[in-house]
């Protein structure tokens, strides 16, 4: 079996890189096309064993020219390759492709949808359809994105249902103070906030804030820091793309509101964010639009998290079980949600437990390069569909009481005592 992969980015999108690998692993011979040899993934792609392609694939919205160029070049490289599946992973590569080989072209396309952003807005939504053919078919990441597509009147056939896996073993849940060393943070301190990338305001969307809002954020952490002054807002994240005017504006944003104890310190590498998520008291994460990303790292590191009622995001954060939903764009609200979480700790904490239980299994790399191979064998030979995974169905193992285990806890600190 041989698979064609298409990704827009040689920097990011390593869940892409590790469902590869996995499907590497299993025998399928996966070629993959990224933008450019270099960047933060190719590596990463290199390891995995597949063979690379170097050719932009993404849709140059700006330059019809080089559209009709990169088209030929496109398909003369399908043509090439001859694989037996085409598997896609964003909307600009999705597009570019299709128009390249046409809705008539015979062999499978999948598309992995990684986000909802462009199926909330009519002219994307209709225009990614409008161009699909016979042989188009979808993942939807998440339920959510399930749904938009039922809804915009696709064929159940079509339609599959596979979460893009993490690397759930590189999160521990184990606190060691690394992050309030790292930021000079007091030890008795309570550390809010999120880890995110951060995105401007798309106006022609009607954005006001941006795509994270942190803006949100950080008034509520204003809000929690007037009642609680042990409180500490912290928010690592780089500028996502050419935009370092706006994270200035948020910068000067969080010090004037924070009063020096909203920190914004940055982007942090992938082993800083693993070793920071730990010592966050209370993760938030209340977005304009998303999948299901921002609260599965902090939910496989036992953190208490608040999330946003959108998108995919309460497949993940189910009230009273794994953590607390609050509407966007409602900071007195969020601020509101974080005080209770902060004054009932224990709750959230084994709600965060369960959350741990949960995100290690739901984006486990294996369940779902399984999952995704299953699709491939289905489309491809007729095999029997894959069950979806449904989070609602998920059975939690039972956690003892916070009280039996601040018991288990003391028990095993004086057993370490007298040794």
């Amino acid at each position: 079996m041989k698979v064609l992969q298409i990704t827009k980015t040689s920097e990011a999108s390593f869940w892409a890189v590790r469902q590869a690998a996995h499907l590497k692993s299993e025998g399928v011979d996966v070629h993959a096309v990224l933008p450019s040899s270099n960047g933060a993934a190719v590596n990463a792609w290199r390891n995995t064993g597949a063979t690379l392609h170097f050719l932009d694939c993404s849709l140059p919205v700006r330059s019809p020219r080089l559209a009709f160029q990169r088209a030929l070049k496109i398909k003369r490289m399908v043509e090439s390759i001859r694989p037996d599946l085409i598997h896609t992973h964003h909307v600009t590569t999705t597009i570019m492709l299709r128009l390249s080989l046409g809705t008539t072209h015979p062999v499978p396309r999948l598309f992995h949808v990684p986000g909802p952003l462009h199926l909330e807005h009519w002219h994307t939504r209709n225009f990614e359809l409008a161009i699909s053919g016979e042989s188009d078919f979808w993942i939807a990441s998440s339920r959510y994105i399930l749904r938009l597509y039922e809804q915009s009147g696709l064929p159940p056939h079509k339609l599959f249902l596979s979460y893009y896996p993490t690397d759930t073993a590189s999160f521990p849940a184990v606190r060691t103070g690394y992050l309030r060393k790292k930021l000079g943070i007091p030890e008795h301190a309570l550390i809010v906030g999120n880890i995110n990338l951060i995105y401007p305001p798309k106006k022609y969307l009607g954005q006001r804030v941006g795509l994270k809002c942190h803006e949100d954020v950080i008034e509520a952490l204003r809000i929690v820091q007037q009642r609680r002054s042990d409180v500490w807002g912290v928010l690592p994240g780089a500028t996502f793309g050419n935009s370092e005017r706006y994270e200035k504006k948020l910068n000067l944003l969080a010090r004037r509101k924070g009063r020096g104890k909203i920190l914004m310190p940055g982007k942090f590498s992938a082993q800083d964010v693993a070793r920071s998520w730990p010592d966050f008291d209370c993760a938030v994460h209340v977005p304009l639009s998303e999948n299901c990303g921002g609260v599965v790292e902090p939910l496989l590191s036992a953190v208490p998290t608040i999330a946003g009622n959108v998108g995919g995001l309460p497949e993940v954060v189910m009230p009273g079980l794994t953590g607390e939903l609050v509407p966007t764009r409602k900071p007195k609200l969020l601020a509101d949600a974080v005080l209770n979480a902060l004054d009932q700790r224990d709750e959230f904490r084994r709600m965060a437990k369960q959350g741990r239980q949960l995100t290690k299994v739901m984006f486990d790399v294996t369940r779902c390069g399984n999952e995704v191979l299953s699709i491939y064998r289905h489309l491809l030979f007729k095999a029997p569909r894959p069950v979806s995974f449904d989070s609602e169905q998920f059975e939690f193992a039972q956690l003892p009481s916070p009280a039996v285990e601040s018991s288990i806890q003391a028990l095993s600190a004086m057993a370490s005592a007298s040794r």
